[in-house]
C-alpha cells in the first residue's frame, strides 16, 4: 500500500505555565485510502497531534512526510499553498461563511488556489456538492441550513481541490446521531469509492469502531496503532 502520511518520532512542549511534554515521540503512518480515527481522553495530546500534522503548528521536534516530502523547515507560506493544495478540513463547527451560499463556500479554496478558472471552480463544486448529497442546495444561503447540512457542506469545501488527505476535528461533535451517521457514512464512501484518505480525531466510539484503523493515545504516546 501506498504511505500517504509519515509521522517520526514527534514530540511537542507546551511552554505555558510551565514546560510540559504534552506529545512524547509520536510515530505512525497512513496509507492512501485508509480511514483513521484517532481516540484517546481529553488532553491527550490527539488535537495536538492533528495540528501537527495539518503543518499548521511547526513548533515540534520530530519528522513529518506528506506524500513522499519531508515538510521539516519550510516557510509558512510554502506550508500554505500546500495545505490548500494537499489537504482537506472538517471541524466540529463547519466554518461557512454564512452571507454566502453554500456553492460559493465550497468554492473559496479553489479560487484561492487558482488552479481553476471560475467556471471548472463551480462545476466542480457542484459535483463536491453532488458527492455529499447538497447540490440541489447549492444556491441556498449556508445560514439557511440545518447544523447537519452545513456540516455537508463543510466536507463538500474540504473536497475541492482534491486533497491527499481530509483531516477532521471532531466532525460529529455537534451533531444527533442521525446526522453523525450521515457524516461517516460519506466518509466511508468516500474512503472506499474514491479511495480518499481521512483521519479523523473524535470522541465517538461507534465513529471510530467503524473506521479502518483506531490509534489510540494516551498521555502523549500511542498506546494502540
Amino acid at each position: 500500500m501506498e504511505t500517504i502520511l509519515k509521522a517520526g518520532n514527534i514530540v511537542k512542549y507546551f511552554l505555558q505555565p510551565e514546560p510540559f511534554r504534552v506529545l512524547n515521540g509520536v510515530s505512525f503512518e497512513v496509507f492512501k485510502g485508509q480511514f483513521v480515527s484517532v481516540v484517546g481522553k481529553s488532553g491527550c495530546g490527539k488535537s495536538t497531534l492533528l495540528y501537527i500534522l495539518s503543518t499548521m503548528d511547526t513548533d515540534y521536534q520530530g519528522q513529518l512526510e506528506i506524500k513522499g516530502k519531508n515538510l521539516e523547515g519550510w516557510k509558512q507560506n510554502d506550508l500554505a499553498r500546500f495545505r490548500n493544495e494537499n489537504l482537506g478540513f472538517v471541524f466540529q463547527f463547519h466554518y461557512l461563511l454564512p452571507e454566502f451560499t453554500a456553492l460559493k463556500n465550497v468554492m473559496l479554496p479553489a479560487l484561492k488556489l487558482g488552479k481553476y478558472s471560475k467556471e471548472e471552480v463551480e462545476s466542480r463544486a457542484i459535483n463536491k456538492l453532488r458527492m455529499v448529497g447538497m447540490d440541489s442546495y447549492a444556491h441556498k444561503l449556508s445560514s439557511r441550513l440545518s447544523g447537519g447540512q452545513q456540516q455537508r457542506v463543510a466536507i463538500a469545501r474540504a473536497l475541492i481541490n482534491d486533497p491527499a488527505i481530509i483531516m477532521c476535528d471532531e466532525p460529529t461533535g455537534n451533531l444527533d446521531k442521525a446526522n453523525s451517521q450521515n457524516v461517516f457514512d460519506i466518509f466511508r464512501d468516500l474512503s472506499k469509492k474514491n479511495q480518499q484518505t481521512i483521519i479523523t480525531v473524535t470522541h465517538d466510539m461507534d465513529f471510530a469502531s467503524a473506521s479502518d484503523h483506531v490509534v489510540e493515545m494516551q498521555d502523549g504516546q500511542i498506546i494502540r496503532a
